[in-house]
């Protein structure tokens, strides 16, 4: 058996502007549109709850609640998070609870149901599905984090907009949109489907977030339904520079402690690993080019979803046991993304992966090849590096060398631990 390189610990220093106080500002930006011109005393406010572990969530929905309280009205949650889920009620206020969006907590009840009204149709002839606690309401509140999305690329991704499709569209208007990018750009539907969701749902306001590279609250923007395309736009230019990425461009393998839909909405986000338009390599001109990736374990917030698994050439076997097939199934038939459920080659340790994996990059020699290894496409602050990094490490100045380079830890029985998260 060949020697695996040596790693070293590495950290990146990512820009550290974050907000100290993310529910004053939420509060302050809420007040600034005046709400009360539009929202009058007892009148419904549904707000919106994605299915992504969101830095401050919790916070930033009870400063949302409370500002809607004393302007007099009812707010509630709406779960809006389209298949996931496992695409139950139930499931649905259980994922938001597991974030810690609890009603004692935010203030409001929740109201969860896969229950949709079908609004209108685009002139396309694409249905546009509503939750129906949503529609009900006097007014909606749209709050979302507003990144890179894993699967469109546009002026407009991940955030508002696509939280009144796609979010609130719940399972069957996800599976008509995710069906309908088959044939029309993301931008086109947003042009069609979003117009009519604004003029026709009483949506009242929107509370866009944007994160950091350490997963922190960058800035909260409120903004009015008119203002949505435009302030989306420029806040995803900002989300996009400051999203946390792999240090080199160029990876013989990586190996991810965890994937997970809390982490990503393709279980490993494909921005982090460059594979947002090809499963298994990266597009030209995408960075990074990964050759091979290999999974070592579900997250324990993933409810079993193993959507993304398919991204990776190599995985654990303890993967394929703990996946909930029929929800990840449910999930990538909805999305369209059907090859990311299919199985990789799966071993029991992570040596029996390291071995296959190494002998699958050329003809680089296993001790020289360049490793990557991270906790998750979310957590990429501290990592591992194989010694063909240290001299290119040396030079960075936004890269901390923590550690000598060492032997991989594998244990007795060829296992490695998970990385803390630095």
């Amino acid at each position: 058996m060949k020697p695996f390189p040596e790693c070293f610990r590495l950290r990146q220093h990512f820009d550290a502007t974050h907000l100290a106080d993310v529910a004053a500002v939420a509060e302050s930006q809420l007040a600034r549109l005046k709400l009360d011109a539009r929202i009058g005393p007892g009148q419904s406010v549904a707000v919106t709850v994605g299915s992504r572990g969101i830095a401050n969530l919790p916070t930033i929905l009870r400063a949302a609640v409370a500002h809607l309280r004393r302007l007099g009205a009812e707010p509630f949650l709406v779960p809006a998070m389209g298949s996931h889920g496992g695409a139950t009620a139930e499931g649905q206020r259980r994922l938001i609870e597991s974030y810690g969006v609890t009603e004692s907590l935010v203030g409001c009840p929740i109201r969860s149901s896969l229950e949709t009204v079908v609004v209108c149709r685009t002139s396309e002839g694409i249905p546009v599905h509503f939750d129906r606690h949503a529609f009900e309401a006097d007014h909606v509140l749209v709050c979302n984090r507003v990144k890179p999305h894993t699967m469109f690329a546009g002026e407009i991704e991940s955030g508002l907009m696509k939280m009144m499709l796609i979010g609130l569209g719940n399972h069957e208007g996800a599976r008509v949109y995710h069906r309908a990018i088959q044939q029309y750009s993301f931008a086109q539907i947003i042009r069609g489907a979003a117009g009519e969701v604004l003029r026709r749902c009483r949506v009242v306001a929107g509370l866009a977030i944007v994160e950091n590279g350490y997963d922190q609250t960058l800035r909260i923007e409120a903004m009015g339904p008119g203002d949505f395309v435009t302030r989306e736009k420029e806040l995803l230019k900002l989300a996009r520079h400051s999203m946390a990425r792999l240090p080199f461009d160029d990876v013989d393998v990586l190996l991810v402690d965890r994937i997970g839909k809390d982490i990503s909405g393709t279980g490993m986000d494909s921005n982090v690993i460059g594979r947002k338009y090809n499963d298994h390599a990266a597009a030209e001109g995408e960075t990074p080019r990964v050759r091979r990736i290999a999974v070592r374990s579900l997250s324990s917030g993933s409810g079993g979803n193993a959507l993304g698994v398919g991204m990776a050439e190599f995985c654990r076997s303890r993967v394929i046991r703990e996946a909930d097939w029929r929800a990840t199934r449910l999930n990538v038939l909805t999305s369209g993304h059907v090859a990311a459920a299919m199985q990789p080659l799966d071993y029991e340790t992570d040596r029996e992966i390291l071995e296959a994996t190494l002998g699958t990059i050329g003809l680089t020699e296993p001790a020289a090849a360049r490793l990557v290894w991270i906790p998750d496409t979310l957590h990429l602050t501290e990592l591992e590096c194989s010694v063909a990094y240290w001299e290119e490490a040396r030079r960075r100045d936004e890269l901390e060398i923590l550690t000598p380079p060492r032997p991989l830890p594998l244990d007795e029985e060829g296992n490695l631990p998970d990385l803390a998260v630095g």
